[in-house]
């Protein structure tokens, strides 16, 4: 990943990403 790309949406991303991770738990 860039950090570019990375930079541009990697807050919405890592939130779900977050979220996600709780939800399974």
């Amino acid at each position: 990943m860039r950090v570019s790309a990375r930079r541009k949406g990697f807050s919405l991303v890592e939130l779900l990403t977050v979220i996600a991770i709780i939800a399974i738990l």
